[in-house]
């Protein structure tokens, strides 16, 4: 029964970072919701649910449903995210800003309002995955620069937000990740997985089930003086 159980809900849950913290907290004891635009391949214990994060009143339809089957939230992993790479000053790049803008910030922020009159004093979190990329620029991808910055801000305002009731929001920031996403990106960039892990002062990337533990992590007791953060997972890409 999930009233004996923490409750958690993951966005952008149906692969890639998003699904090794899914599968992190259901090991973990969770009982785990998670979220995606299209459909939730199958995982044992998961509560799937389709949610555009950009979209309002799907976001208010997923908080609804959780409020009235389990009446409580413990953890908020804002996780689902897009990236583009177009020129700056196109055309395709100004329909990017939108797209990109809507779903990493305003869908976290909209996930976090909807959630605000669900967590649980005193031992509640938020976990928002921002980037790197939330700490420093890069000229192809203007978006998701300002998105990823945009996250880092939303993570510190909301810790003094919600400081007083005993409920911690932090910012995981990861460099090169092994999912399908780091791979478009190498093919953008015209480099190899290998080129990217070079890069780092570890020579390899971070896998998702690393993030995954780090999320773990900050939703333990152990890090709950831990709030206001912006914690860098990236093999020591940025130092």
């Amino acid at each position: 029964m999930t009233q004996d159980k923490r409750i958690a809900l993951v966005t952008g849950a149906s692969r890639g970072i998003g699904r090794a913290i899914a599968v992190a907290l259901l090991e973990e004891g969770y009982h785990v919701i998670g979220t995606a635009r299209g459909a939730m391949p199958p995982l044992d214990g998961l509560e799937a649910q389709r949610c555009d994060v950009t979209d309002a009143a799907q976001v208010a339809a997923v908080f609804a449903s959780l409020r009235q089957h389990h009446g409580r939230l413990h953890l908020l992993v804002n996780n689902a995210g897009i990236a583009g790479g177009a020129a700056f000053g196109s055309a395709a790049e100004a329909a990017e800003w939108h797209a990109i803008l809507a779903t990493n910030l305003t869908g976290s922020y909209l996930c976090c309002a909807a959630a605000n009159g669900l967590l649980v004093d005193g031992v509640a979190r938020i976990v928002n995955i921002a980037s790197v990329l939330g700490l420093r620029g890069v000229p192809d991808q203007v978006a998701y620069v300002a998105a990823k910055h945009g996250v880092v801000g939303l993570t510190r305002a909301l810790a003094e937000a919600l400081a007083p009731r005993g409920i911690s929001v932090n910012a995981i920031c990861p460099g090169w990740v092994d999912t399908a996403m780091a791979q478009q990106r190498y093919s953008e960039l015209g480099i190899t997985a290998a080129e990217a892990a070079a890069s780092t002062a570890t020579g390899r990337v971070t896998t998702p089930e690393e993030v995954a533990a780090l999320v773990v992590y900050l939703a333990s007791e152990a890090a709950g003086g831990i709030t206001g953060q912006t914690l860098t997972i990236d093999g020591g890409l940025v130092v």
